[in-house]
């Protein structure tokens, strides 16, 4: 996967229609409901696809461990047409929870400018957005202003049909926000995600699993990047564990300090507090990184 915003999700769209899947009728899983039949004169074509944590394979191919790290529950892929216009495809996944469903949205975020939903991004005719346990992608085969058009409104009447909101993950709120790029904000529960966005080692030496929230931040100062990555366990215990084991594997030269030079002149440290473990990557000076710590410590209630 190169730029997940076209790597996975055109992987995801034009790779999927051909595939082996499961027919959908309307009610199937409620989610054909929360899908229009018309919109601006493109009109459904062909049966619905429905897809589970087993078939997604069939539709997206690699990418589908991507989905199922974030827990995915199902999807349903429809596409319209227009005369002389391009197909629009629309794929709605339930990804089981409003977290989730951030999640798999930051995971491809490259900015945000498109005001629908809890967060939505458009680029060269995708637009995808998400809203409470709801992602939705929609795909113009050619970007036309028609078909540019056609999407917004699909995307608002889609935001519309969704009545609840979710509440962004907690952890996210405990990112000083100061330097912070907002539309950097990776959430997630795998390893396999955070070494996708920030590469830390082959092995899990964070026990990440799909108890965790973690969260990667991305900052920037005069020209440099240091990276914060907050992670929240299950109980103070596993939180020890994990971070007794990164001190050991990533960092053994830290000593009672928990901070350590790297080879390249720049600064990590790391700091746990309760069932929270931070880890600030690439400061560019100790005092720094200790004051990135200190305010995520003092964010804490």
């Amino acid at each position: 996967m190169k730029n997940i915003t076209w790597g996975l999700f055109l992987l995801i769209l034009v790779g999927g229609l051909g595939s082996m899947c499961k027919s959908s009728k309307d009610g199937d899983t409620g989610l054909g409901a929360l899908l229009p039949k018309e919109i601006n004169g493109w009109i459904v074509s062909g049966e619905d696809k429905l897809f589970d944590t087993e078939t997604i394979f069939d539709y997206i191919n690699g990418a589908g461990e991507v989905y199922r790290a974030y827990n995915f529950k199902s999807l349903l892929a429809r596409q319209f047409s227009r005369e002389g216009q391009p197909n629009i495809i629309a794929d709605l996944f339930d990804m089981g929870s409003a977290k989730d469903a951030y999640g798999i949205f930051t995971h491809s975020l490259e900015e945000e400018d498109a005001e629908i939903g809890q967060g939505a991004t458009y680029m060269e005719g995708l637009l995808s957005f998400w809203k409470d346990r709801f992602f939705v992608s929609l795909y113009a085969e050619e970007e036309t202003p028609e078909a540019k058009e056609a999407l917004f409104s699909f995307a608002k009447k889609v935001a519309a049909s969704i009545s609840d909101e979710g509440q962004i993950p907690d952890i996210v709120s405990l990112f000083p926000p100061e330097n912070l790029d907002r539309t950097r904000i990776r959430y997630f529960h795998s390893y396999i995600i955070l070494n996708y966005h920030f590469f830390m080692a082959d092995e899990n030496i964070l026990y990440l699993d799909q108890e965790t929230d973690a969260a990667l931040g991305l900052y920037k100062q005069n020209g440099e990047r240091s990276y914060l990555l907050l992670v929240r366990y299950l109980n103070e215990e596993k939180a020890k564990e994990a971070f007794d084991n990164f001190l050991e594997v990533y960092m053994p030269d830290a000593g009672e300090s928990n901070i350590v030079r790297t080879e390249d002149g720049q600064w990590t440290a790391t700091r746990l507090n309760g069932d929270l473990l931070s880890v600030i990557f690439n400061a560019h000076s100790e005092s720094h990184a200790k004051e990135i710590l200190d305010s995520v410590e003092n964010r804490l209630p």
